[in-house]
């Protein structure tokens, strides 16, 4: 039997490829970068590992150039001996944003606002890469397209570093992907965290109120939840209705509304669901809280947390699983005159780098071999790899997921009353009050 013959190289000009990690880590990055930097490899081209997200490169000199090992590495066969399966991240990462000063095309115009990304943009440059591929999450698709738009109004002579993007995030947040890799590894990694919970809360006759990741959306909270096995799951898509209120705050001089959590009413849906699940038998259980309901806790909860780059608040210093956990213990007293243990405790950081499972490795390695597909092959430029179905693979141009005023990217919520949501709530126990 003859072997099957190597795939043909398709006709390309691309010598040398940077590929860039940014943002918080997630299971199966490995993966990705070792697929997309082989593909690129084994069709003649070389591959540069960017260091640490853009941390280095915004800050970049040309009378400093950028140190071999130290800013960059080359990625070969060598460095990528079996690492798709591995933790971690090859490259590291950082959450550097170049970009943070710009919030609207206008402000291409202004050279101070565009110095971090002239400085990235001649970073690359330095290091004769001919394109790049950024792997991130949404904070990261919004910057490789605000280099993208940079580069778009350049001199017609300058060189142009076509961009194609991964999307990553354990939050599985993201517009035009079914899902991201590393959620489902992240989804068993913190439901298993929830059943040794339960068995503990089942001993002690107690409650954990756990915080888990999803700053924009509830879809690794509610995952974790239905895997899990937990009493309920709260998420920022079910502050709507008797769960929301709304909150005045000055905006550069100007008065504006913005919708907050009903904090009283919150507290009461939780503790009703345990008040439901005692009459099941059930003196114990486990509560989700998705963390990015900290960002609808009145201002007065607020006061003094710092933000990121980004424009998020640090969500690790509002301790939202604990300010809960006391709030639904002592309404759980008042009602009942008996008294709850009911411990506060964040979810997530366990979970970014945990061993990938299998269909995160897959995921990975198509999204990774779609890069060097969109470049070499599609001779595209600006566009984010999806991939649906069974692992087929799509391009969606950046202006699909960015708002073109603002140049923010969209973030996709759990679609209240959609199938998945209904999953969630039809497994707690509740008596006439659900969350849809």
């Amino acid at each position: 039997m003859s072997a099957l013959p190597p795939p043909s190289t398709p006709a390309h000009d691309f010598k040398k490829v940077g590929v860039l990690f940014a943002g918080g880590p997630a299971p199966a990055a490995n993966a990705v970068i070792s697929t997309a930097a082989v593909s690129f490899i084994r069709h003649g081209v070389e591959v540069l590992g960017i260091k640490h997200g853009y941390s280095k490169l915004i800050d970049y000199d040309s009378s400093a150039p950028l140190v071999a090992g130290e800013d960059f590495i080359q990625i070969d066969h060598r460095v990528l001996k079996r690492t798709r399966n591995s933790q971690g991240i090859l490259i590291g990462t950082a959450r550097a944003n170049p970009g943070k000063h710009i919030s609207s095309p206008e402000h291409f115009d202004d050279p101070d606002k565009t110095d971090p990304l002239r400085r990235v943009y001649n970073g690359l440059c330095s290091l004769e890469v001919d394109a790049l591929v950024s792997i991130g999450g949404d904070d990261t698709l919004k910057t490789a397209n605000k280099l993208k738009m940079y580069q778009d109004r350049l001199p017609a002579d300058a060189k142009r570093i076509p961009i194609v993007h991964l999307p990553k995030t354990i939050d599985n947040d993201y517009m035009g992907i079914d899902f991201t890799f590393g959620y489902f590894t992240a989804v068993e990694t913190l439901a298993s965290e929830i059943r040794n919970l339960l068995h503990d809360a089942e001993a002690s006759g107690s409650y954990f109120l756990t915080e888990t990741m999803g700053r924009s959306a509830g879809w690794l909270a509610y995952g974790a939840a239905i895997a899990g096995e937990a009493s309920v799951v709260i998420s920022v898509e079910d502050i709507t209705g008797q769960f929301a209120a709304e909150e005045e705050f000055e905006d550069e001089g100007e008065t504006k509304q913005r919708t907050i959590m009903n904090v009283d009413m919150v507290v009461d849906r939780i503790v009703k669901t345990m008040r439901a699940r005692e009459e099941e038998g059930k003196n114990f259980g486990v509560i989700v809280l998705a963390e990015g309901l900290a960002e609808f806790l009145p201002k007065t909860h607020l006061e003094g947390i710092p933000r990121d780059d980004h424009g998020h608040i640090s969500i690790s210093h509002v301790n939202l699983g604990g300010m809960f956990a006391e709030l639904v213990a002592d309404r759980y007293e008042e009602e009942t005159g008996r008294t709850k243990k009911v411990t506060g405790l964040q979810l997530g950081y366990e979970s970014r780098c945990a061993q990938p499972l299998a269909f995160d490795v897959m995921l990975g390695s198509q999204l990774g071999v779609g890069a060097f597909r969109a470049l070499v092959e599609e001779k595209l430029n600006g566009v984010m790899v999806s991939i649906s179905g069974q692992l087929d693979l799509h391009y969606v141009p950046f202006d699909d997921l960015v708002n073109p005023e603002t140049l923010v990217t969209m973030v996709r919520f759990i679609k209240t009353g959609s199938d998945f949501h209904r999953l969630a709530r039809f497994l707690e126990v509740y008596d006439d009050d659900p969350l849809e």
